[in-house]
């Protein structure tokens, strides 16, 4: 099972636009995502009991990731980073287990030049830190105000064709490792 996280709880974001072309293109390939929306989080989740407890809602959003073949990370840039609700969601995870050895890759998006380079490079560092095997094809969407538009069309005409190769390549990563035993 292919699993894609919205990076972002925001409503109506680019990145949520951007996510729907993902899953088109997984679905594309033949495949069918599941996809984590930090928008539908328990609100229990954010208690600070939830550290020591997980709360019962929170369990299929962690049954989403713990039963992922691969997870696509779908990140906006918001103040030089990615969300805040992206890393809590990430610190709720059960370690080691959640990302050892799960194969991930990313799409980044910001409003600026570099699309989302800086939080995808620090969720890269931080999927290192848990022993995820990180695919190194990233896709990132600069401009994002410029290239998506508000009915979530792709504007620039280069990025779905980057999205699917992205694709194309992750799937065959994820076939690749599948019998690796995670360490």
């Amino acid at each position: 099972m292919l699993t894609i996280l919205l990076g972002t709880n925001r409503p109506g974001s680019y990145t949520r636009r951007v996510v729907r072309h993902v899953d088109a293109t997984y679905r594309d390939l033949g495949h069918t995502p599941t996809v984590i929306d930090l928008i539908e989080l328990p609100p229990e989740m954010f208690l600070p009991a939830a550290y020591e407890t997980k709360p019962a809602a929170l369990a299929p959003f962690i049954d989403s990731v713990l039963r992922a073949t691969g997870l696509v990370v779908v990140t906006p840039e918001y103040n030089g980073g990615f969300p805040g609700v992206l890393k809590y969601f990430i610190d709720m995870l059960p370690f080691p287990q959640s990302l050892r050895g799960r194969p991930v890759c990313f799409v980044g998006l910001g409003a600026g030049e570099w699309g989302a380079l800086r939080p995808v490079e620090q969720l890269q560092a931080i999927f290192g830190y848990r022993y995820a095997l990180i695919y190194p094809e990233r896709v990132f969407i600069r401009n994002c105000e410029d290239a998506i538009a508000e009915d979530g069309r792709f504007l620039d005409p280069t990025l779905k064709p980057r999205l699917r190769r992205q694709a194309e390549g992750f799937l065959r990563f994820v076939e690749s490792v599948k019998n690796l035993a995670p360490a």
